[in-house]
């Protein structure tokens, strides 16, 4: 385990592959399952993909993971945000009493779901004003989401819950990819002007603020705790060769402070989803990944990333269950 951010990184860059095996022969399977090639599109490099990272050429999912970790910001004292702090304790209690839209969603895909409050009473610092998080709190958060999936999960979806969070996710995506930060900043829980203004001149402090910064330290600099610690599930899940649906726009933020550190450190990963927060789509084609689904989707909490599990399972169900042409008597001349 690590105790420092560069023991972390010595963890995330030394991190095994998929299984070369593993995906030869998932990829020979799929040459010979009744359907003409290509037939099922991208269902069949998922589920070759998938089998490649869990070492297995016909493999199944038992045991998917939702893991929504919650934190407030100190930003919101720059009135980023439609909804007071107050809301994301609130909203707490109310996946913990299944009554959110996760809750339903990880029904109906089969997943199991974990919730993980992250010193709500206690906000990240103002990023306009100083880092969001010290050392010790980045590892604290880090840690919290390396230690949060479990050892039997076989198909991981990281999301959050934090009201101010898709500023910090702006600030990230701006002190990442450069261009202006009302590219990157949008209306989140549904800003009014005079909010969308205020959010996209603390993305610019923010960013001005803490220039220079890459990776690891844009994370501690611009996060919050249940960013970091989605980055911390992310790494972790790459450590055990466990695959991940990306949920959204916050997510993608916390994968891309990964990617910087590491030009394959998401090579585990999927996009489940395109949200309808427009700087979304501009991370997505940064980190090079093409979304399983595109529904207008921006509520966070992982949502988008579980409606893709159902996506995973098929591509997996087919090329698992299907019949070969010779299984099946099927004549191929």
């Amino acid at each position: 385990m690590f105790t420092t951010t560069a023991e972390f990184l010595d963890l995330l860059r030394s991190a095994p592959g998929p299984h070369p095996q593993a995906q030869a022969d998932a990829a020979d399977r799929n040459a010979q399952l009744t359907k003409p090639p290509g037939a099922l599109g991208r269902l069949e490099g998922l589920a070759q993909w998938y089998a490649g990272w869990r070492g297995d050429a016909r493999p199944s999912i038992d045991a998917a993971q939702i893991v929504v970790f919650a934190g407030n910001h100190g930003v919101c004292a720059q009135g980023v945000s439609a909804f007071p702090s107050e809301v994301t304790a609130q909203m707490v209690l109310n996946f913990q009493a299944g009554g959110a839209a996760i809750n339903q969603l990880a029904k109906a895909v089969g997943a199991r779901l974990d919730v993980h409050a992250l010193d709500l009473d206690r906000p990240t610092q103002d990023f306009t004003q100083a880092p969001a998080m010290t050392e010790a709190e980045l590892v604290s958060a880090l840690r919290a989401g390396w230690d949060a999936v479990r050892p039997e999960t076989d198909l991981l979806v990281a999301g959050e819950m934090g009201i101010g969070n898709t500023t910090s996710a702006a600030a990230i995506a701006c002190a990442l990819f450069g261009k202006e930060p009302a590219d990157w900043t949008g209306r989140g829980t549904g800003v009014d002007d005079a909010g969308l203004a205020a959010k996209t001149a603390a993305v610019s402090a923010g960013v001005s603020l803490h220039a220079g910064r890459t990776g690891l330290d844009v994370l501690r600099c611009l996060g919050g705790r249940e960013i970091a610690a989605m980055a911390g599930a992310i790494a972790a899940a790459r450590s055990r060769r466990i695959p991940v649906i990306l949920d959204g726009f916050i997510c993608c933020a916390a994968a891309a402070c990964l990617a910087a550190e590491a030009p394959d450190a998401l090579a585990h990963c999927v996009a489940g989803h395109k949200s309808a927060e427009a700087a979304h789509g501009e991370v997505l084609d940064a980190l090079g990944l093409s979304p399983l689904l595109s529904l207008d989707m921006r509520l966070g909490e992982a949502s988008g990333g579980a409606a893709a599990i159902s996506i995973l399972r098929a591509a997996v169900a087919c090329h698992s269950g299907m019949a070969t042409f010779a299984e099946a008597g099927v004549a191929t001349e």
